[in-house]
């Protein structure tokens, strides 16, 4: 049984997201398991998929990056599924562990997918100290903050901080926030 996972990060990534379904199905994926989180967050439906896979049936990805989040977790990923009798496909690399290349490829790949990542998240901080050193970073502007005079204003028309909240699109931690300063 072929059992596909994909994943997008934000659910700004839905064209990405239904592309990655649609392969999935179209390789004959009997099962696709699929969710919108950030790879740093809790993956229930990774942790599903991994679950419900049972030993011959093979777990399909369009992409590496889709399943792990470095090599350290590929690796921990890789020794689950084998300790399982289960193989993975991933699709755009065409790499298949059932075989010896594959899981060559399997390992090469997920090395030089975190150095990829490593080398993005230095060149970030990077841009960010030089823009902090000119002046043009400052930052995200906080959200909620900027609300504190509509938050004090309802609350004190003697609206709850539960409908302050619901209004203004806030959490009701931010309005206790705002009408404590």
């Amino acid at each position: 049984m072929q059992i596909g996972y994909a994943r997008s990060s934000t659910v700004d990534q839905e064209a990405g997201f239904q592309a990655q379904i649609k392969s999935l199905k179209t390789v004959g994926c009997d099962k696709v398991f699929a969710e919108q989180v950030s790879s740093l967050a809790e993956r229930e439906q990774l942790e599903a998929a991994l679950d419900y896979a049972r030993d011959g049936d093979t777990i399909v990805v369009t992409k590496l990056d889709r399943l792990a989040r470095s090599v350290s977790h590929l690796v921990a990923i890789g020794a689950r599924l084998e300790a399982k009798g289960i193989a993975l496909k991933v699709l755009e690399q065409a790499i298949d562990t059932s075989t010896s290349t594959g899981r060559l490829m399997f390992n090469m790949l997920g090395a030089i997918a975190q150095f990829e990542r490593e080398l993005m998240l230095e060149r970030q901080r990077e841009g960010i100290a030089k823009a902090k050193a000119e002046g043009k970073y400052r930052g995200r502007a906080p959200t909620a903050r900027a609300k504190t005079p509509e938050v004090q204003r309802l609350h004190a028309e003697g609206i709850g901080p539960t409908e302050i909240a619901r209004r203004l699109r806030i959490s009701r931690a931010s309005v206790y926030r705002s009408l404590s300063a």
